[in-house]
């Protein structure tokens, strides 16, 4: 049994629209919601009330696929920025604070899935419908490499991407190695400094921002019915285990007849150790979050959705007492909770 309870602390549920993607501000007073009408709002995590609502101009009726909060160190001058992405491959720099956007790019003929920035905010990647990875210098907005698959059977062919790509992230402390997953069973371990990828997985579908990595550890969460969410050995590549999903009951097998719970979304929370996880998908419409370190027990449940759940995000380590979690999909709401101690009574 954990030792730690899930408890409801803020249901925002006037929102009207789906929510693709969720991320809490680094200081986790805030979280931007992208959602499926193109619009970005932001609700302060205390109160669940509206801070922010930024739209997209013309974009404003396609949806937001993707968001990431630009890290901030001692360098930072203009805090309260953030990169989204939409689904005509947009992505624009806003200061939240301000609702200005500062910059604007088009991936033009793509779709945009994914983004992350690096450790220290200098660089930021960005990943979707054709299959290639491009890192930009956050400064000039420049390009700086696009890394791809090679074509072809010959010994210098090199593997890449061969199917939409719905998840990338920069590996913690190595601003050289990046992941990439998405539809082709793959997630491909890149080395910036040469272009290709070093390692690959093969197995995970990824179908969402399920793809996460913290201390050796690869989190897989696959949109499939079974062996929906997976650990694996940054070093070697290998399987260290399945996480058993079960039923809501917490029982190892769903119940007869229920339909599994197939995830679009898995993070691990971002104190550096993986000391939890959260995913959560469609089929069974729910979210579970896991004690990692404690041999994966459930913490707790969100269950009896309408909807999928698109988008999971843990608070910083830093930003509060105890650890929050939030959950949005297509029902259009989204909850935040917190992870509290379970103290015997």
């Amino acid at each position: 049994m954990s030792n730690f309870k899930l408890i409801p602390k803020v249901t925002i549920s006037d929102n009207t629209s789906e929510v693709f993607c969720v991320r809490f501000s680094p200081d986790g007073k805030f979280l931007a919601a992208g959602c499926g009408d193109g619009a970005i709002r932001v609700f302060n995590t205390q109160s669940g009330n509206l801070a922010y609502n930024l739209q997209g101009g013309s974009n404003a009726s396609l949806p937001t696929t993707a968001i990431r909060f630009r890290p901030i160190t001692a360098a930072t001058r203009t805090k309260n920025v953030f990169l989204a992405a939409n689904a005509t491959g947009v992505i624009q720099h806003w200061h939240m604070t301000s609702g200005k956007c500062l910059h604007s790019a088009e991936d033009q003929g793509n779709q945009v899935y994914a983004l992350d920035y690096n450790d220290d905010g200098s660089r930021f990647a960005t990943a979707g419908k054709d299959t290639f990875i491009r890192i930009y210098e956050e400064a000039t907005k420049s390009l700086v490499c696009t890394l791809k698959g090679g074509t072809g059977y010959s010994t210098k062919t090199t593997p890449g991407h061969s199917n939409r790509v719905f998840s990338v992230k920069f590996v913690p402390g190595n601003d050289n190695l990046l992941l990439s997953g998405g539809w082709d069973n793959t997630v491909q371990i890149w080395d910036l400094r040469e272009g290709a990828p070093v390692r690959s997985i093969y197995g995970p579908h990824i179908c969402g921002d399920a793809l996460d990595v913290t201390n050796n550890e690869i989190l897989t969460g696959s949109w499939r019915p079974e062996n929906q969410l997976e650990i694996w050995d940054f070093g070697t590549g290998n399987k260290i285990s399945d996480i058993q999903w079960g039923g809501a009951n917490g029982s190892i097998f769903a119940s007869v007849g229920s339909p599994a719970c197939m995830l679009y979304a898995a993070q691990f929370s971002k104190e550096g150790q993986g000391k939890f996880i959260c995913a959560g998908g469609s089929g069974q419409n729910e979210a579970k979050v896991f004690d990692h370190q404690n041999n994966n027990e459930v913490i707790g449940t969100i269950t009896g959705l309408d909807r999928g759940v698109f988008a999971t995000d843990f608070s910083p380590e830093s930003s509060s007492t105890n650890q929050l979690v939030a959950i949005a999909g297509g029902d259009s709401s989204i909850r935040i909770l917190e992870i509290t101690p379970n103290t015997k009574e």
